[in-house]
C-alpha cells in the first residue's frame, strides 16, 4: 500500500513536469511549444507551431496515460508514459543537433531548462513505475474446487451426506407395530375368562363363543 502511494506521487510529479516543460525555453530562448510535431520527424525549422500540434501534444498524452496507470495501479502503463516522454525528448535533441550542427548546454545558446524538465519528468515516471507494487496477484485455482479425498470420486463436503441405498429405502406404507413380548403366559385362557352380567355376577365365556 505504501509503495503504491509513493510510486503514484512520484509518477504524477513526473507527468506534471512533462506537461509544464513545453512552456519553458528549450533551445536559444525558443519555447518547447513552438516546435511542431512534424519537425521531430522531418527536421527542425523556424516555423512556429500552434499549441495543440506542438511537442506539448505527446506530453499531454503521456500525462493522461500516467494518470490512468495510477488509478489502475498498473506499473506497465506508468512505465509506458515515461518511455513516451523520454522518447520524444531524445528525438527532439537528435533533430535539433542535426539542425544546429552541435548541441551545447546553457549560456542562452544551448539546451535550456525546458529540455531538462522534460527529461526529469520522463525519469520520474519510470521511477514511479518501479516503486509501485501494482495489484495483488491471486493464486489461480485456489479454493476453486472442493477437496477430494484420496481414492474417492466424490468431494469431501460438510455436513456429510449419505447416498440412499437398500438399507435407507423406506416403504410407502407404514410398518405395523409389533406388540412387545411379555412371555408365554401373557395370553389368558379363553375357557377361564369371565365376563360381568347384568345382575352383577360373573360368568364364564362358553367355549367357541
Amino acid at each position: 500500500m505504501i509503495r503504491n502511494v509513493l510510486g503514484s506521487v512520484v509518477a504524477l510529479a513526473g507527468a506534471a513536469a512533462a506537461v509544464v516543460s513545453p512552456f519553458l525555453d528549450w533551445y536559444e530562448g525558443r519555447l518547447g511549444r513552438d516546435y511542431r510535431i512534424q519537425d521531430l520527424f522531418g527536421g527542425i525549422t523556424d516555423a512556429s507551431s500552434a499549441v495543440l500540434v506542438s511537442i506539448l501534444l505527446p506530453f499531454l498524452f503521456a500525462a493522461a496515460v500516467a494518470l490512468a496507470g495510477v488509478l489502475l495501479r498498473s506499473r506497465a502503463v506508468v512505465a509506458f508514459a515515461g518511455v513516451v516522454v523520454l522518447g520524444f525528448t531524445v528525438l527532439w535533441m537528435v533533430r535539433q543537433g542535426q539542425a544546429a550542427g552541435s548541441l551545447s548546454v546553457g549560456g542562452g545558446s544551448g539546451l535550456q531548462e525546458g529540455v531538462a524538465l522534460a527529461g526529469i519528468g520522463g525519469v520520474l515516471l519510470l521511477l514511479g513505475a518501479v516503486l509501485m507494487s501494482g495489484r495483488p496477484r491471486r493464486l489461480p485455482g485456489r479454493h476453486a474446487e472442493p477437496f477430494v479425498a484420496p481414492g474417492s470420486d466424490h468431494p469431501d463436503t460438510w455436513p456429510p451426506t449419505q447416498e440412499p441405498g437398500p438399507s435407507a429405502q423406506t416403504s410407502p406404507w407404514p410398518e405395523r407395530e409389533v406388540d412387545p413380548y411379555v412371555g408365554p403366559d401373557s395370553r389368558e385362557n379363553e375357557e377361564t375368562r369371565t365376563y360381568p352380567t347384568q345382575d352383577g355376577r360373573d360368568r364364564r365365556r362358553p367355549p367357541g363363543a
